[in-house]
């Protein structure tokens, strides 16, 4: 039901927002390790519970969709009340991790879980569903920040943009291989509206968008070489992703979205692991 390759999305970007919390308040040993600890616990509670909750809700909708009829819901191989259990389990596991972070980690979880859960609604209703799927993820690395430090700081909102644009791009990719079905069924998405062509330029530019956002980020923070090698190798996987797909032939789509992304959230997260770890060295 819950695929490991989607905390690879957005948990070597937490961690980043970690590090730079680390690096900004300059490089505290004492309670590193165990924070992160806890920030890791609670990124897999939360895509938990968000993966879940999508499997439950669009459980029907799943069921006609050929894609999607082999989804362990729709298939019949686990039941809507052991994904309930589950998604609660895994809320709870949340909240606890948060908890042992600090205060206002414990204060946001309901927040959190409520923002992750809502995307699952909103292909129902507004074709910017890619948008708030990517504002899901783009809160993680904030939200690691908070844990760090127990505030927030606007500098790295920069890095809650550019996970935003660059799963909301990723994310319109994806979802052109279900145009014909989207309209079938009345759903709403960016390649139902634009047409897959026109979907798939905005997916290019909101990936421009990512790597702007990048660069003031790196900017913000004074960061060193590495870290612009880092977001020039990102720009160069995302440039390859789009390559893989075109508007007449989505054959290589699970590619461009499964492979080509995690490569690029892990990778950034070595470069830029590796340039504060050298800052701190110095």
């Amino acid at each position: 039901m819950i695929k490991f390759e989607h905390s690879i999305f957005a948990l070597p970007f937490a961690l980043t927002g970690a590090l730079l919390a680390w690096r900004d308040a300059g490089f505290p040993r004492e309670g590193l390790w165990i924070k992160l600890a806890w920030i890791v616990v609670a990124m897999v509670g939360a895509r938990s519970v968000a993966m879940a909750f999508n499997r439950v809700l669009d459980a029907d909708i799943d069921a006609q969709n050929p894609r999607t009829k082999a989804r362990h819901l729709p298939a019949g191989l686990l039941s809507r009340g052991f994904a309930w259990g589950f998604i609660w389990f895994w809320s709870l596991v949340f909240a606890f991790a948060a908890g042992r972070l600090n205060p206002l980690c414990l204060l946001l979880a309901p927040v959190a879980l409520g923002i992750v859960m809502l995307y699952s609604f909103t292909k129902r209703f507004t074709s910017l569903s890619h948008i708030v799927l990517g504002f899901a993820l783009g809160i993680a690395p904030a939200a690691a920040w908070i844990a760090m430090r127990g505030s927030l700081d606007p500098r790295i909102l920069w890095l809650t943009a550019a996970v935003t644009l660059w799963t909301a791009g990723f994310d319109i990719i994806y979802s052109c291989q279900d145009y014909e079905f989207d309209k079938e069924a009345g759903l709403f998405s960016l390649p139902r509206r634009l047409g897959i062509a026109g979907a798939l330029w905005v997916s290019r530019a909101l990936h421009v968008g990512m790597l702007l956002s990048l660069l003031a980020l790196g900017a913000s923070f004074g960061l060193g070489t590495l870290a612009w090698v880092g977001v020039a190798a990102v720009a160069a996987l995302l440039a390859w992703e789009h390559r893989l797909v075109h508007a007449d032939d989505l054959s290589r789509v699970d590619a461009a979205f499964f492979t080509m992304n995690g490569y690029v959230s892990v990778i950034f997260f070595v470069f830029w692991a590796c340039d504060i770890f050298l800052a701190r060295s110095l």
